[in-house]
């Protein structure tokens, strides 16, 4: 069933999510705390509990706290009408980043946030002041747990390794399986039982037509 699903790759790390993706579709919906900077008129009604009361024609009030999901968030922001503005999450947030940078291993980024670099880099997006320092720690917090990460894959060949990977968000767990399935194709190989090298069909082909003509 699983060889039915070609995985496509997130592309949450670039300017745009790719909506072919599962992870992207997924960390899209994930929510974001938000200011309405101007009234939203008729939208009350489908934020009646967040949006510190909404108005009898079911406008929402500037100044409104909100949590939408990333992709509607993106969807309404605009530099020059300044419909809304975003708070950063707590954990993009300064004293979070403290965290990261004294030892971003002993965080337990998918309980965080599943889509951890993901996320952070949409956030970018948004003309945050601090987008500088959230790229930054991003990329050391990466760095940081990269090594570990990778060592792991290579030093727990048929273990248990579910403790391990619960603490990676989904990226780094995609890292994880793509490093146990080169120690798992190297142990094949070294046992030899590694699939036998053919010759493409291009090459099988032109062979057939240089054969070909050789006869003739």
């Amino acid at each position: 069933m699983s060889d039915a699903y070609f995985r496509v790759e997130s592309g949450a790390l670039g300017p745009e999510e790719n909506f072919l993706s599962l992870d992207d579709i997924l960390m899209s919906h994930e929510k974001l705390p938000v200011r309405t900077e101007t009234p939203m008129p008729r939208l009350g009604a489908f934020f009646l509990e967040r949006s510190g009361g909404a108005e009898t024609d079911h406008t929402i009030p500037q100044g409104s706290k909100l949590e939408l999901p990333l992709w509607l968030a993106k969807g309404l922001f605009d530099h020059k009408r300044r419909i809304l503005s975003v708070d950063l999450p707590k954990i993009y947030q300064q004293g979070w980043r403290t965290v990261f940078s004294a030892d971003a291993n002993v965080v337990d980024l998918h309980k965080l946030g599943p889509h951890f670099y993901g996320f952070g880099s949409q956030l970018l997006h948004f003309d945050s002041p601090e987008n500088a320092d959230i790229s930054q720690s991003l990329l050391q917090t990466f760095i940081g747990r990269f090594r570990r990460i990778m060592d792991s894959s290579q030093n727990t060949y048929n273990e248990d390794t579910s403790a391990l990977v619960a603490r990676l968000d989904e990226m780094e767990r995609g890292l994880f399986q793509t490093g146990q399935k080169g120690l798992n194709d190297f142990q094949c190989w070294e046992k030899g039982q590694a699939s036998q090298i053919t010759a493409s069909n291009l090459v099988q082909n032109y062979k057939k037509r240089k054969f070909t003509d050789m006869e003739d």
